[in-house]
């Protein structure tokens, strides 16, 4: 796999939350849910996404946001709304009057509101897992990341428009993977895209020599690398490969590499039953107790720490300040 498909193959939507909103202003929604990563949608009207820390940007139709989370935010017709509804974690949603507004104001299939006419109609997509794979890429996003319409590809939006109020076999599915193209078109533009933050380690990728080195890497992650063996494999010296990858990438070979096994290691400790020994030798561990030192030494927490913790909720990261909003 290329090492992008990697990283985006972490934040992948499983039954994610998916709610078409139309109302009319004055209207303010503040969402407190804890999630790692959202996106809002415009398909008619304007709306202003206020981060609690971080510019506040303004949605037209066909604009996607990406809010990283667990940080609150405020979705609102105008900045100076005061806020009627809160959505909390389980999404569950209390008003100012004390009653669930998604059963006063429900108004059908994954839909809310006030009026099936109502001037603004926007779609919010929540995305509930939390992998380790892409966290690289998570960690790397600013708190909120806005591609306007002319930016993005303009029959996403209107298909999942036209597919989240519907309720067949096998829907929960369609939306899942709407969802998921949705965002990684986002997520393309934004690394495409020169001077809008895009880490180091993705441009890298179009290295002649650590693009090569990092997909060896993402390949066969279990093989037993080293730097020469890396080196050799990319047709440069060990010391050329390790001062440009180290240069480009932000740290040494092998302690990239250490960090996309362990990555592994914690998914497959979460998601399978299988033992540690059998998780060590899938990511490259020899044994057991290789993979533990390494996960505790990196991660603090030993591997059956880690799968406890996972069975209870994992910890959240939270959002680094900022907006950026790509050009077309």
């Amino acid at each position: 796999m290329d090492t992008l498909t990697g990283l985006l193959d972490g934040p992948k939507a499983r039954g994610a939350f998916l709610l078409r909103s139309i109302l009319n202003p004055p209207w303010a929604l503040r969402v407190e849910d804890q999630a790692p990563l959202a996106l809002v949608t415009m398909v008619r009207g304007q709306a202003w996404v206020i981060p609690d820390h971080g510019a506040a940007a303004r949605l037209h139709p066909g604009d996607v946001a990406v809010i990283r989370g667990p940080d609150p935010y405020v979705v609102a017709d105008d900045p100076a709304t005061p806020i009627e509804v809160v959505i909390g974690p389980g999404q569950r949603c209390t008003s100012n009057d004390g009653k669930d507004p998604v059963r006063t104001m429900g108004l059908g299939v994954r839909t809310w509101g006030d009026s099936l006419n109502g001037s603004t109609v926007m779609i919010t997509g929540t995305y509930q897992m939390h992998r380790e794979i892409g966290q690289r890429l998570l960690r790397a996003l600013p708190g909120l990341l806005v591609r306007p319409a002319e930016a993005g590809d303009g029959t996403l939006i209107p298909l999942l428009a036209a597919e989240i109020v519907k309720n067949e076999p096998g829907q929960e599915l369609v939306l899942d993977r709407l969802l998921d193209l949705l965002l990684v078109s986002v997520l393309r533009s934004w690394l495409a895209m020169p001077g809008a933050g895009a880490p180091a380690w993705h441009q890298a990728q179009q290295d002649p020599i650590v693009g090569p080195a990092l997909q060896l890497l993402h390949d066969d992650p279990a093989h037993d690398w080293t730097v020469a063996k890396l080196a050799t494999k990319v047709g440069v010296s060990r010391a050329a490969l390790a001062r440009r990858f180290t240069s480009l990438v932000g740290e040494p070979p092998m302690t990239y590499l250490t960090g996309w096994r362990l990555a592994l290691a914690a998914d497959l400790l979460r998601e399978s039953d299988a033992t540690i020994g059998t998780v060590a030798r899938q990511v490259g561990y020899g044994s057991s107790f290789a993979l533990s030192v390494a996960f505790k030494r990196v991660r603090g927490v030993s591997p059956q720490e880690h799968r406890k913790r996972a069975m209870a909720g994992p910890p959240l990261v939270s959002a680094q300040p900022g907006a950026v909003v790509l050009q077309s």
